[in-house]
């Protein structure tokens, strides 16, 4: 052992312990991206439904190759996730697991999130080149990001918009059933304003990102229902400056990674209509390290921070405040642009983020 750790004092119980630690984050590790497999193939959809089965019965109900499926329920049995009985070779998916691992889950769906440690793997090599040059990287060198971007949006703000995010505003709704001008400022594939465009048929919506895939994605679904009440355009919105057009702007999970936050804020404010109103949505950690601890996945989105929201932002020629830049910089930041009134919420079905309702006055 090196003399230089001894010299330190060295405490075997505790080094016993940690490397104990180390072993059990390694297993937890490889669980995450067999989350993301069972995730994916729709495996844990399909025993949800099923009784105690074999190997083979699961994987004849999801479509796949026995030998692939059998290998995957023995991470998940020695992982604690599936339940297994030796004499007759079944597998179960306790009810109690489904409740966060399967889609429409009870609990949410916490499956998915396994991508996003198989998403840093597969850029692992690139990130390395910028911890040596302390360079950037651009949108287009993650793969499949919007689409895991879209599952997260679909769950945390999709699926309660009408019911919970957009009553936090008094008076919203009738507004947009009365018809208004709307814009969701890194719309990405544009779930959020669909689901709006459809609900309401008097307002109008506008969705800009700058990322080619995610707007003819969305581009795509418009020609496919047929919506006149909605359009996405390709734009980047570093020095956007469109005055005083807007009713209602939002922001779901996409200032942290700009350019320009600040400049970004500040121009949305210029972009709205007096009283007009900004909803904006963002991760609800504190900007203090220390403060969070306790916070839910925060190592997870550290993590993603180094992987992906601060080396994009640098890539832009950004700060890179990252992902975990906090609510207090958010909430800074919109008193910087001019809103008077904001309102910072946090909702029951999601921990994670933060809500701030801005009014122009």
């Amino acid at each position: 052992m090196s003399t230089s750790i001894l010299a330190r004092g060295f405490d075997q119980a505790a080094a016993e312990a940690f490397a104990g630690r180390l072993a059990g984050i390694l297993d937890d590790g490889a669980i995450a991206v067999m989350l993301s497999i069972g995730h994916r193939t729709g495996l844990f959809d399909v025993m949800a439904k099923l009784p105690p089965s074999n190997s083979a019965t699961i994987a004849e109900a999801a479509g796949l190759a026995e030998r692939y499926v059998r290998e995957w329920l023995a991470v998940m049995v020695t992982g604690g996730l599936v339940a297994y009985e030796p004499a007759s070779r079944t597998y179960a998916l306790p009810p109690e697991h489904a409740a966060s691992l399967t889609r429409g889950a009870p609990l949410g769906n916490l499956a998915p999130f396994g991508q996003y440690v198989t998403l840093m793997g597969q850029v692992q090599d690139r990130i390395l080149a910028c911890f040596e040059s302390g360079e950037g990287t651009r949108y287009d060198d993650y793969p499949c990001f919007h689409q895991i971007m879209a599952e997260d949006s679909a769950q945390t703000v999709t699926e309660r918009l009408f019911d919970t995010i957009l009553p936090l505003a008094e008076g919203l709704t009738r507004r947009l059933e009365a018809g208004i001008e709307a814009m969701d400022a890194g719309c990405g594939r544009g779930s959020a304003l669909l689901a709006m465009a459809r609900r309401y048929p008097k307002s109008r919506f506008l969705g800009y990102d700058l990322c080619e895939d995610a707007i003819a994605f969305a581009q795509e679904a418009v020609r496919r229902e047929g919506l006149a009440n909605i359009r996405f355009e390709l734009r980047d919105l570093t020095g956007y400056d469109e005055r005083e057009r807007f009713d209602l702007v939002t922001s779901f999970d996409a200032v942290h990674d700009q350019k320009d936050p600040q400049g970004l804020i500040t121009s949305l404010h210029g972009a709205l209509r007096p009283g007009g109103l900004y909803l904006m949505q963002d991760i609800g950690a504190s900007a203090r390290l220390e403060n969070n601890r306790d916070f839910p996945f925060a190592t997870l989105f550290y993590a993603v921070s180094c992987m992906h929201c601060t080396p994009v932002s640098l890539g832009q020629g950004g700060a890179g405040l990252g992902t975990m830049w906090g609510w207090e910089t958010a909430e800074a930041m919109l008193r910087t642009a001019g809103f008077a009134e904001i309102d910072r919420r946090s909702l029951p079905h999601d921990p994670v983020n933060v809500w701030f309702v801005a009014r122009k006055p």
